[in-house]
């Protein structure tokens, strides 16, 4: 027989091998979860330990209740919960549907249509051989829902509802399962498992392929900003960004040599243009795993640092997870079990200019071996930022049920391995005495934000329909807690430098980064160039793209990047503040419009444009050959075009978009008006 039972700060069901707890974790905001072994374990993944919160709790007849703040979780005797916030408005409840079902967040009259003959539990842990479980949890889907957030998945659709996501990582594809709903709660699933979220009409799954226990954390508030503010409560803010974060990033793939990286810096000086930061990216070194310079090419890395320093450049440098099977590092890694292995076949998991296997970035020892000799070699010259490539990782095919880390099997662990990653590098830093620490990371997961992750969006193709995805995938960032985040301006895959239609998306990509939080040239470009030696001392040789920098693509297009970098660096106060406010609370600094206008009904619509911090409201132009733009003008206040023109709030309008420009309005009586406008 079931039975519910009341503890001190939590509450219980438990049925022959199931045990379902409830606890309260952070401001208005429950952790929950289930297990069939004998007891949870001791794992919090992306949670941080809680505040201090005391959880009422009474006892009904056959339910006991759970109230922490705004939130209250109700659990009736058959095992059954559904929560529901201060003002006894139903958020969310599990879907169930058996015989003898009578659903807790249902009125009498509609309470028939949970008795069914299908046999569905709203948690389902089906055995798996070695003693884990494959889980899913079902909700009742509510038709009139918008979900938002769950990271970085290329498609254009800002609301959720409707759609299916692989919770994996890939190129290009961050999963990081923290849902915002505009009902007025979000949810976590703290599980880093690869499975799915779906978000169908008919109901709400979430599924982990394997696993020990389901654990989620569920959060109410009365608007989309609390509901962030709450979780970065309970995952982690940002550090303290530097202050070269907001202005221009200089990259390309790839700078061949010292004499090319100084020679672009120079000449950012010589043509006045300010530059925050250069990028080395990969195979700058001798072979994939030794996390080194090549002394052939660069001959003396401390100078290079020393004269970017005096230039008021920092340098970024790629680190890839590669270890390839001919490094010096190979074999001591591999007996120490710092490498990914394989549940079968060759042990190699990418086959990219080499043999190689990634390193295990779930193992500590391992994550403190590479940062040990990453500081070695590129810290110990000044060099304090890192390019964290590859974090997903990227195997050559994602057979993830064919890989194990030291956390465990990939199907049971694998979503964390970017935030372990990025971990490394951070608690490095720290140990060096950095402060202001900023790894860009190409994936994330929950929780990756505290260890000063700058996303970016992947390997994404060179087109307007890439680009429009990007403009989605930036705003659920933001949603879902990671507030950095970038892209490679005109795309990374093509693009040549003599294509007048490639110039046209670059343009309006480059305008658009402007009002992004981090403004990076990067790109393969074509026609693409040969080294000059295919193999050195055996190993193979990277090709490189063409020129990349602003002045790359003609006069003309150089006249209207350079107009739109001025207008980034009058920005860079008003970015920074944004970046500062990321730090106390996590809030996006890219904003769908909902966030500051929830109560206009336009505002949960419209997915084409956004707000850059409070005062700016930012249509940008996706499409090739388009030179107007219909856009929306939310609250009841005035708006200010950048041209001088005012335009009251409230009203759909249409502008002029010429390719020297993109739509973008101030909010008048913001003191950006007097810098922009003229």
């Amino acid at each position: 027989m079931s039975e519910l039972i009341q503890n001190t700060n939590s509450i219980e069901w438990r049925f022959e091998r199931q045990i379902l707890r409830i606890e309260p974790w952070g401001k208005n905001s429950l952790r929950v979860r289930a297990t069939c072994q004998p007891g949870f374990s001791d794992a919090r993944h992306a949670l941080l330990c809680a505040d201090d919160c005391p959880a009422e709790i009474t006892a009904g007849p056959e339910t006991l209740t759970l109230r922490n703040g705004n939130i209250r979780a109700v659990l009736n005797l058959k095992g059954q919960l559904a929560f529901y916030n201060q003002r006894n408005e139903l958020l969310l409840e599990e879907m169930w549907r058996q015989r003898s079902t009578v659903g807790i967040g249902a009125s009498e009259k509609s309470q028939d249509k949970y008795v069914s003959a299908l046999k569905l539990d709203g948690r389902e842990f089906k055995p798996l051989p070695g003693g884990k479980y494959q889980l899913t949890v079902r909700f009742e889907s509510r038709p009139d829902e918008k979900i938002y957030g769950m990271g970085q998945y290329q498609q254009p659709w800002l609301d959720l509802k409707g759609c299916t996501l692989e919770l994996a990582q890939r190129n290009s594809q961050a999963s990081v399962p923290f849902m915002q709903s505009s009902l007025g709660y979000g949810l976590l699933w703290n599980n880093p498992a690869i499975g799915e979220a779906c978000f169908a009409k008919n109901q709400t799954t979430w599924k982990a392929q394997v696993t020990g226990e389901m654990d989620y954390w569920v959060t109410a508030g009365d608007s989309i900003a609390d509901i962030t503010r709450q979780y970065a409560r309970v995952t982690g803010t940002p550090p303290a960004a530097p202050a070269f974060i907001s202005g221009l990033w200089q990259c390309k793939l790839r700078y061949r040599n010292q004499q090319e990286v100084l020679e672009v810096a120079r000449e950012y000086r010589r043509r006045h243009l300010p530059l925050s930061v250069m990028v080395i990216d990969f195979f700058h070194w001798p072979n994939q795993g030794t996390w080194c310079f090549d002394p052939v090419d660069w001959p003396d890395p401390r100078a290079m640092v020393e004269e970017l320093k005096s230039l008021g450049i920092e340098l970024m440098v790629s680190v890839w997870p590669t270890v390839e099977a001919r490094s010096p590092l190979f074999t001591q890694m591999k007996a120490k079990g710092w490498l990914v292995t394989s549940e079968r076949g060759v042990q190699v998991n990418l086959d990219f200019m080499g043999n190689t296997t990634f390193f295990d970035a779930t193992h500590p020892q391992a994550r403190q071996f590479v940062w040990e000799t990453v500081k070695k070699n590129y810290h110990d010259l000044g060099i304090k930022l890192f390019w964290l490539d590859e974090a997903e990782p990227e195997y050559r095919a994602y057979d993830f049920d064919n890989y194990r880390y030291h956390a465990g099997p990939v199907l049971e662990v694998g979503n964390q391995y970017p935030r372990d990653f990025a971990q490394g590098f951070y608690d490095g830093l720290k140990a060096e005495g950095e402060e202001e620490i900023c790894n860009l990371v190409r994936c994330s997961w929950a929780g990756s934000q505290r260890y000063g992750v700058l996303a970016w969006s992947g390997d994404v193709h060179s087109s307007f329909h890439a680009f429009r995805n990007q403009l989605a995938a930036g705003l659920n960032m933001g949603l879902a807690g990671i507030p950095w985040w970038t892209t490679d301006i005109g795309g990374f895959q093509g693009g040549n430098i003599h294509d007048p239609a490639f110039h046209e998306l670059l343009i309006r990509w480059f305008q658009w980064a402007v009002f992004c939080p981090v403004l990076r040239m990067h790109g393969y470009r074509e026609p693409q160039i040969q080294p000059a030696e295919s193999y050195r001392n055996g190993i193979p040789q990277c090709n490189s793209g063409s020129p990349n920098e602003l002045w790359s693509y003609g006069e003309a297009n150089f006249a209207t990047l350079q107009h739109w970098l001025s207008v980034r660096e009058k920005l860079r106060p008003y970015i920074d503040a944004l970046f500062s406010n990321a730090q106390q609370h996590g809030d996006p600094l890219m904003r769908p419009l909902f966030w500051h206008y929830p109560d206009e009904a336009k505002s949960w619509t419209v997915e084409d444009q956004y707000l850059f911090g409070d005062d700016l409201l930012v249509a940008p132009v996706m499409q090739a050959g388009q030179r107007e733009r219909t856009l929306w003008l939310p609250g009841n206040h005035r708006w200010v075009a950048l041209n001088g023109e005012c335009y009251a709030g409230q009203q759909q309008i249409i502008v002029d978009a010429a390719l020297e420009t993109i739509p973008v309005f101030i909010r008048e009586g913001s003191p950006l008006v007097a810098l922009l406008v003229g």
